[in-house]
């Protein structure tokens, strides 16, 4: 049975090292689910771009952008959303966080790292323009914090605030019992450190400058993991799921209308017909009713 295909995208990195996580996470994917079309494709610095990828599909198949990506931002709100516009037949699932899964891998992560319950936490992620990212980057923080009693901000590299090195100065302060320290200092033991968990894929420009933050501690990126591989294969079905179900709806419609009218497609774009056509065609084919 032929899956949509899986466009698995990513940034993109010129650390070749994170290039090299980011291909061992779609190897993983496909390893997960064998027989399942996973294409690369990356919207910076690397090639192939998603919109060649995306163009270079062949004629008639259905695919789903799976964003290899951390939060909801420009990338996935423009670079994504244009790509699977242009081609009907293409859709976009959503990016891998905020996940609680993610979160318990930042605590392992920090627990590899040796942070204990004295440290003071900065959750560093690679920020955006787009405020609906700081607002998935606060869901995940919510999620750890239910993992651990340590005093957590989260912060960013770039486009929001705090920035890291800031939020590093902040919680230096209040370890200190200084200027900024707040109510929560007095919850802080002496001894303990400023510690940076990495919210963060792979290595590259963005983890590089978490060293230069002024931190004790900096945990490393969240790949390699076998978890971020099942949550892009969830993230995959949820988006098969959601057009299979449109698929069927429009299809009992038209089975409604008949009897009146000839058979017309669903009111909607052009975009989201294509995909329903051709997840329409997959369920009839794989699922007769």
């Amino acid at each position: 049975m032929n899956s949509p295909i899986m466009i698995a995208c990513a940034h993109g990195t010129s650390s070749s090292q994170g290039a090299a996580e980011v291909n061992a996470l779609r190897a993983a994917i496909a390893e997960l689910r064998p027989g399942l079309d996973v294409r690369e494709a990356y919207v910076d610095v690397q090639q192939p771009d998603l919109v060649d990828v995306v163009a270079g599909l062949p004629e008639g198949e259905p695919a789903v952008v799976v964003p290899l990506l951390l939060s909801v931002g420009y990338h996935v709100k423009v670079d994504i959303a244009r790509a699977v516009k242009s081609r009907p037949g293409s859709a976009a699932a959503a990016p891998l966080g905020p996940d609680p899964r993610l979160a318990g891998l930042l605590d392992q992560r920090l627990r590899e790292a040796g942070a204990t319950d004295n440290d003071v936490i900065v959750l560093a992620a690679a920020g955006s323009s787009n405020p609906n990212a700081a607002v998935s980057v606060e869901e995940l923080l919510g999620q750890l914090r239910e993992l651990r009693s340590n005093r957590m901000v989260a912060a960013y590299g770039a486009s929001a605030q705090p920035s890291v090195p800031d939020a590093v100065t902040m919680l230096r302060e209040e370890l200190a019992g200084g200027a900024g320290a707040g109510e929560s200092a007095g919850a802080v033991d002496v001894g303990g450190r400023v510690v940076i968990a990495s919210y963060l894929l792979a290595p590259g420009f963005f983890h590089d400058q978490l060293a230069k933050a002024g931190a004790d501690v900096v945990t490393e990126p969240l790949l390699p993991s076998r978890v971020l591989a099942e949550i892009a294969l969830d993230r995959y079905d949820a988006a098969v799921a959601k057009a299979s179900e449109a698929a069927v709806h429009a299809t009992a419609e038209a089975s409604v209308r008949a009897p009146q009218e000839a058979p017309a497609e669903p009111a909607t774009n052009a975009q989201q017909g294509g995909f329903f056509k051709a997840v329409r065609r997959f369920v009839t084919k794989y699922f007769p009713r």
